[in-house]
């Protein structure tokens, strides 16, 4: 039994193509011969659209009776000699087609070639591109403000409901935000602490004041370095991957998933980033201050001094007031950059690299958020005397 499937030939073995033309009681026939495949379909495409396009014929008649192949090239023929013979105000006719191919050319017969057109771009005057850019910014601080209360409310029904946290999700991301975090905080903050104790020395020993190093070190690291540099390692290490996370699952409809089956995306996803980076960093800023002091007793002890004089010292002007300074800024940019790290996710949009720029826009954001509240804490500090 023969099948109707047309089989296809072997690039290795092509069949030949031909076109000719003729004119007939006045009907231009122009026949097609060989295998209409890709090569045979560009050895004669050319010369096949010229005579369609110049004939002065306004019937034209296409005889594939001698076709013994045909595929898409083939077809893709077909209509564009329908196209120019249409475009001279005529009309193509196919005849003697074989059975087999009849459906093929059927199914595409009805379509009509894409015009590509190059038009010139939309310019915009300058007010509404104002009025577009101060759209999208209201929009964007909408989304923001919603997203802080809903977050806000949630903490607050957490902190109520213990139970109702999911604590092994709360403990995993404790994990990845603090645990895997604190060789790269131990080492950041001993090298800042042995730079600044080593730059600082060589000012300070023109006027014999390297005993000052100590008080110095203690005092800017913990009010100020050591919540600031861990902030700004969480948003490059941990506000990214909460964005990444959350953005890759948007992508996937998860986040869809989750809202139809009656599941609070905020609550399973974003409670728990937060509560594990109100948690851990405080912990990182302790680490990073205890790294930063061993880098600067190891320049101490360098120049000679004891580790008593140094450690005695370190305390001389640090007072309760700065230490927990330090941790309530801790606290507050921890918030910041998990906030916003979730937020730029659940902002995520479609697109190949969509991950990437929430990505990139949670860390950027991020640090532009914890520079904004740092010197609002350096101004109400200021005041309060602390």
């Amino acid at each position: 039994m023969k099948s109707n499937v047309p089989q296809p030939i072997s690039p290795s073995t092509p069949p030949g193509a031909a076109v000719s033309a003729g004119v007939r009681s006045g009907v231009l026939t122009l026949t097609l011969s060989g295998g209409l495949d890709a090569p045979g379909t560009t050895a004669i495409w050319d010369e096949a659209v010229r005579l369609a396009e110049t004939s002065s014929q306004p019937r034209v008649e296409a005889d594939l009776g001698g076709v013994r192949y045909l595929d898409g090239a083939g077809v893709a023929l077909l209509l564009k000699l329908r196209d120019a013979v249409a475009a001279r105000g005529g009309a193509l006719t196919l005849v003697n087609l074989d059975e087999r191919y009849v459906h093929l050319v059927d199914a595409a017969w009805r379509s009509e070639f894409p015009e590509w057109k190059t038009g010139q771009r939309e310019r915009r005057g300058l007010a509404e591109a104002l009025g577009q850019a101060t759209c999208e910014m209201l929009l964007g601080l909408r989304e923001m403000v919603t997203f802080t209360g809903e977050a806000s409310a949630m903490t607050l029904f957490a902190l109520r409901h213990p139970s109702k946290i999911r604590w092994k999700d709360v403990l995993l991301s404790c994990a990845n935000v603090g645990v895997n975090s604190l060789f790269i905080i131990s080492l950041i903050g001993f090298l800042m602490g042995l730079i600044m104790s080593f730059q600082s020395a060589v000012s300070l020993q023109r006027f014999g004041g390297e005993i000052f190093i100590p008080n110095m070190l203690g005092l800017i690291m913990f009010r100020e370095m050591g919540p600031l540099v861990t902030a700004i390692l969480l948003a490059a290490r941990s506000g990214s991957a909460f964005a990444a996370e959350i953005g890759t699952m948007k992508i996937n409809e998860e986040l869809d998933a989750l809202t139809t089956m009656g599941l609070s995306p905020m609550r399973f996803l974003v409670i728990p980033k937060l509560l594990s980076a109100l948690a851990m960093v405080p912990i990182m800023t302790m680490f990073f201050n205890l790294a930063s002091l061993v880098g600067g007793a190891v320049v101490m002890l360098s120049l000679g001094f004891p580790l008593v004089t140094f450690t005695s010292r370190v305390f001389t002007y640090l007072n309760y007031a700065g230490f927990w300074g330090g941790m309530l800024k801790a606290v507050v940019f921890a918030i910041l950059v998990a906030g916003v790290g979730c937020l730029r996710g659940m902002q995520t949009r479609t697109g190949a690299s969509a991950v990437g720029l929430s990505t990139t826009s949670a860390v950027v954001s991020g640090i532009v958020a914890i520079a904004f509240a740092d010197g609002i804490f350096a101004v109400a500090y200021y005041y309060l005397g602390i």
